[in-house]
Protein backbone atom coordinates (compact mmCIF):
# COMPACT_ATOMS: atom_id res chain seq x y z
CA UNK A 1 0.00 0.00 0.00
CA UNK A 2 1.35 3.19 -0.96
CA UNK A 3 0.68 6.23 1.71
CA UNK A 4 -0.67 9.24 0.86
CA UNK A 5 1.28 12.98 0.79
CA UNK A 6 -0.15 13.88 4.53
CA UNK A 7 0.62 10.32 6.17
CA UNK A 8 3.80 10.18 4.51
CA UNK A 9 4.59 13.47 5.79
CA UNK A 10 3.23 12.27 9.39
CA UNK A 11 6.03 9.16 9.41
CA UNK A 12 8.93 11.73 8.37
CA UNK A 13 8.08 13.80 11.11
CA UNK A 14 7.75 11.14 13.84
CA UNK A 15 11.12 9.59 12.25
CA UNK A 16 13.25 12.86 12.61
CA UNK A 17 11.79 13.17 16.17
CA UNK A 18 12.76 10.04 17.59
CA UNK A 19 10.17 10.74 20.35
CA UNK A 20 6.96 11.02 21.23
CA UNK A 21 4.86 13.86 19.78
CA UNK A 22 1.51 14.74 20.51
CA UNK A 23 -1.59 14.87 18.47
CA UNK A 24 -2.22 18.82 18.67
CA UNK A 25 1.93 19.43 18.06
CA UNK A 26 1.66 16.75 14.72
CA UNK A 27 -1.71 18.65 13.78
CA UNK A 28 -0.40 22.09 13.61
CA UNK A 29 2.85 20.85 11.62
CA UNK A 30 0.48 19.21 9.31
CA UNK A 31 -2.64 21.93 9.14
CA UNK A 32 -4.96 19.52 10.19
CA UNK A 33 -7.36 18.58 13.35
CA UNK A 34 -6.64 15.43 16.25
CA UNK A 35 -9.27 13.35 14.52
CA UNK A 36 -7.22 13.36 11.14
CA UNK A 37 -3.87 12.83 12.70
CA UNK A 38 -5.40 9.75 14.97
CA UNK A 39 -6.72 8.39 11.58
CA UNK A 40 -3.56 8.40 9.88
CA UNK A 41 -1.56 7.21 12.63
CA UNK A 42 -3.52 4.29 12.51
CA UNK A 43 -3.36 3.73 8.74
CA UNK A 44 0.64 3.97 9.26
CA UNK A 45 0.62 1.50 12.21
CA UNK A 46 -1.32 -0.76 9.60
CA UNK A 47 0.71 -0.31 7.14
CA UNK A 48 3.70 -1.86 9.11
CA UNK A 49 1.98 -4.27 10.23
CA UNK A 50 0.98 -5.79 6.59
CA UNK A 51 4.78 -4.80 5.58
CA UNK A 52 6.02 -7.15 8.12
CA UNK A 53 8.12 -3.93 9.01
CA UNK A 54 10.64 -3.67 11.64
CA UNK A 55 9.13 -0.35 12.50
CA UNK A 56 6.35 0.06 14.46
CA UNK A 57 4.36 3.28 15.60
CA UNK A 58 3.36 3.44 19.45
CA UNK A 59 0.54 5.04 20.84
CA UNK A 60 1.06 6.85 23.85
CA UNK A 61 -2.10 8.15 25.51
CA UNK A 62 -2.48 11.22 23.11
CA UNK A 63 0.98 10.77 21.09
CA UNK A 64 2.78 8.83 18.81
CA UNK A 65 6.32 7.03 18.91
CA UNK A 66 8.23 5.99 15.76
CA UNK A 67 10.09 2.59 17.31
CA UNK A 68 11.95 -0.80 16.21
CA UNK A 69 10.15 -4.13 17.18
CA UNK A 70 11.53 -5.37 20.15
CA UNK A 71 12.40 -8.33 18.13
CA UNK A 72 15.29 -6.48 16.77
CA UNK A 73 16.58 -5.21 19.78
CA UNK A 74 19.54 -7.41 19.51
CA UNK A 75 20.96 -5.95 16.44
CA UNK A 76 20.16 -2.38 16.69
CA UNK A 77 21.78 -2.81 20.37
CA UNK A 78 25.19 -3.97 18.94
CA UNK A 79 25.16 -1.40 15.95
CA UNK A 80 25.07 1.32 18.98
CA UNK A 81 26.99 -0.35 21.26
CA UNK A 82 29.89 -0.28 17.83
CA UNK A 83 28.67 3.27 17.16
CA UNK A 84 29.77 4.12 20.91
CA UNK A 85 32.84 2.62 20.46
CA UNK A 86 34.25 4.69 17.28
CA UNK A 87 36.44 7.74 17.74
CA UNK A 88 35.44 11.07 18.87
CA UNK A 89 35.56 13.16 15.60
CA UNK A 90 36.89 16.76 16.25
CA UNK A 91 33.54 18.72 15.78
CA UNK A 92 32.68 16.11 18.94
CA UNK A 93 36.03 17.13 20.51
CA UNK A 94 35.49 20.61 19.91
CA UNK A 95 31.48 20.85 21.10
CA UNK A 96 33.12 18.26 24.57
CA UNK A 97 35.59 20.98 25.06
CA UNK A 98 33.59 23.87 24.19
CA UNK A 99 30.51 22.31 27.18
CA UNK A 100 33.37 21.00 30.17
CA UNK A 101 35.45 24.03 30.57
CA UNK A 102 31.57 26.84 30.33
CA UNK A 103 28.85 23.98 31.96
CA UNK A 104 26.74 23.89 32.31
CA UNK A 105 25.71 25.55 29.07
CA UNK A 106 22.96 25.12 26.31
CA UNK A 107 23.12 24.08 22.73
CA UNK A 108 22.47 27.83 21.88
CA UNK A 109 26.03 28.60 23.18
CA UNK A 110 28.04 25.95 22.38
CA UNK A 111 26.76 26.64 18.55
CA UNK A 112 27.70 30.58 19.03
CA UNK A 113 31.42 29.69 20.15
CA UNK A 114 31.35 27.12 17.16
CA UNK A 115 29.93 29.03 14.80
CA UNK A 116 27.65 26.59 13.11
CA UNK A 117 24.45 24.27 14.31
CA UNK A 118 25.64 21.59 16.96
CA UNK A 119 22.54 19.43 17.93
CA UNK A 120 23.63 16.34 16.46
CA UNK A 121 26.65 16.82 17.85
CA UNK A 122 25.71 17.43 21.37
CA UNK A 123 23.09 14.40 20.90
CA UNK A 124 25.68 12.02 19.92
CA UNK A 125 27.64 12.87 23.05
CA UNK A 126 24.69 12.41 25.02
CA UNK A 127 24.00 9.09 23.57
CA UNK A 128 27.60 7.94 24.67
CA UNK A 129 27.07 8.64 28.36
CA UNK A 130 29.81 12.01 27.41
CA UNK A 131 27.31 14.86 28.45
CA UNK A 132 23.90 14.95 30.19
CA UNK A 133 21.06 17.24 31.04
CA UNK A 134 21.75 19.74 33.26
CA UNK A 135 18.42 21.36 33.69
CA UNK A 136 16.43 24.29 32.27
CA UNK A 137 17.62 27.95 32.06
CA UNK A 138 14.85 30.04 33.10
CA UNK A 139 14.19 32.31 30.17
CA UNK A 140 11.64 31.83 27.24
CA UNK A 141 12.08 28.26 25.53
CA UNK A 142 13.50 27.17 28.80
CA UNK A 143 16.15 25.81 26.81
CA UNK A 144 18.29 22.77 28.09
CA UNK A 145 21.53 23.30 29.66
CA UNK A 146 23.96 20.39 29.36
CA UNK A 147 27.17 19.29 31.38
CA UNK A 148 30.04 16.67 31.47
CA UNK A 149 29.36 13.23 33.51
CA UNK A 150 31.54 10.66 35.84
CA UNK A 151 31.70 8.53 32.01
CA UNK A 152 33.39 12.00 31.07
CA UNK A 153 35.87 11.70 33.37
CA UNK A 154 36.79 8.02 33.37
CA UNK A 155 37.23 8.20 29.32
CA UNK A 156 40.09 11.69 29.75
CA UNK A 157 41.51 9.99 32.94
CA UNK A 158 40.70 13.00 35.32
CA UNK A 159 39.57 12.42 39.03
CA UNK A 160 37.46 15.96 38.68
CA UNK A 161 36.86 19.11 36.29
CA UNK A 162 39.67 20.59 38.50
CA UNK A 163 42.02 18.22 36.79
CA UNK A 164 41.26 20.15 33.58
CA UNK A 165 44.17 21.25 31.62
CA UNK A 166 44.26 24.99 32.30
CA UNK A 167 43.00 27.38 28.89
CA UNK A 168 45.75 29.38 26.88
CA UNK A 169 46.00 32.91 28.34
CA UNK A 170 45.69 35.80 26.34
CA UNK A 171 45.38 39.48 27.20
CA UNK A 172 42.08 39.95 24.66
CA UNK A 173 38.97 38.10 26.02
CA UNK A 174 37.89 35.01 23.86
CA UNK A 175 34.77 33.70 23.55
CA UNK A 176 35.40 31.03 26.59
CA UNK A 177 35.33 34.49 28.97
CA UNK A 178 32.48 36.15 27.12
CA UNK A 179 28.77 35.24 28.00
CA UNK A 180 26.62 34.15 24.86
CA UNK A 181 24.99 37.29 24.23
CA UNK A 182 28.23 39.11 24.63
CA UNK A 183 30.02 37.03 21.96
CA UNK A 184 29.06 38.56 18.89
CA UNK A 185 29.79 42.34 20.78
CA UNK A 186 33.15 41.07 20.94
CA UNK A 187 33.97 40.03 17.86
CA UNK A 188 32.30 43.21 16.56
CA UNK A 189 34.59 45.30 18.38
CA UNK A 190 37.53 43.58 17.65
CA UNK A 191 36.80 43.35 13.58
CA UNK A 192 36.35 47.32 14.03
CA UNK A 193 39.84 48.07 15.27
CA UNK A 194 41.61 45.81 12.88
CA UNK A 195 39.46 48.15 10.06
CA UNK A 196 40.91 51.09 11.79
CA UNK A 197 44.57 50.06 10.97
CA UNK A 198 43.70 51.63 7.41
CA UNK A 199 46.14 53.93 4.55
CA UNK A 200 45.60 56.50 6.40
CA UNK A 201 47.17 55.08 9.78
CA UNK A 202 49.95 52.80 7.59
CA UNK A 203 52.50 55.86 8.23
CA UNK A 204 52.52 56.05 12.19
CA UNK A 205 52.47 52.02 11.98
CA UNK A 206 55.74 51.99 10.38
CA UNK A 207 57.25 54.71 12.26
CA UNK A 208 56.62 52.85 15.37
CA UNK A 209 58.38 49.29 13.65
CA UNK A 210 62.39 48.89 14.71
CA UNK A 211 65.06 49.67 12.09
CA UNK A 212 65.60 46.35 12.30
CA UNK A 213 63.17 45.00 10.73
Amino acid sequence: MKLDYQTAALEAILFAAGEPLDAARLAEALGTDAADISARADALAAHYDEAGSAMQLLRLGDSWQLTTRAEYAEPVRAALEVKRNTPLSNAAMETLTIIAYNQPVTKGFVERVRGVDSSSVVNTLVDRGLLEEAGRIEVPGRPVTYRTTAQFLRSFGLTSLADLPPLPTSSEPDLFDVAPDEAEDAAAETDFEEEAIGEDNLETVEDELPEDL
